[in-house]
C-alpha cells in the first residue's frame, strides 16, 4: 500500500506563478494567492485554522458578515541577497485571501482571532437563534 501526501501549498501557484505580465500593457502584475484553511464546528462555534508563516498580527484582515467569513493579508517577501544563488525558493509571498461562506449565520461581535507560531485561528460562534436548542419535556 502506498501513501501520497499532497501539502496544501502545491494548490498555490509556485514563485513563477506569482508574476504575470497583464498582455495589454505588459506590466508585471502580483498574483493573489488563495489561502488553504481547516474549518471545523466546536459545539456552537466554528473554528476556522490556517498555517501563515512569517505573518504579524497586523498583516491579516477578517471581515465577517451574515454567513460569510473574509480573510485577507499579506505575506511579506523573504530578503534575497544578489550575491547568493537561491536554489529554492517555496517561501509563500505577496498578497492572500480567503472567503468562506457558512451554513449558519455569524455572531460577529463575539469572534476572537489568535495568532500563535505561525498558525491562525479563528473562533466565531453561530448566532443565538441558529443554535440547537433542547426542550425537555415535562410529565404531568
Amino acid at each position: 500500500m502506498m501513501t501520497w501526501y499532497v501539502s496544501p501549498y502545491r494548490r498555490i501557484p509556485r514563485r513563477s506563478g506569482y508574476i504575470t505580465k497583464d498582455a495589454n500593457t505588459e506590466k508585471a502584475t502580483e498574483c493573489e494567492n488563495i489561502l488553504p484553511v481547516n474549518v471545523k464546528t466546536d459545539g456552537d462555534d466554528f473554528l476556522i485554522s490556517a498555517i501563515v508563516p512569517g505573518i504579524e498580527p497586523e498583516d491579516i484582515d477578517v471581515e465577517i458578515l451574515n454567513k460569510t467569513i473574509s480573510i485577507r493579508g499579506k505575506f511579506r517577501e523573504h530578503d534575497i541577497v544578489e550575491d547568493n544563488k537561491v536554489l529554492v525558493n517555496e517561501l509563500p509571498f505577496g498578497r492572500f485571501s480567503r472567503v468562506l461562506t457558512l451554513p449558519t449565520k455569524l455572531e460577529s461581535s463575539e469572534a476572537v482571532a489568535n495568532l500563535k507560531n505561525g498558525v491562525f485561528t479563528l473562533r466565531v460562534p453561530k448566532v443565538e437563534e441558529e443554535r440547537r436548542k433542547e426542550i425537555k419535556v415535562k410529565v404531568e
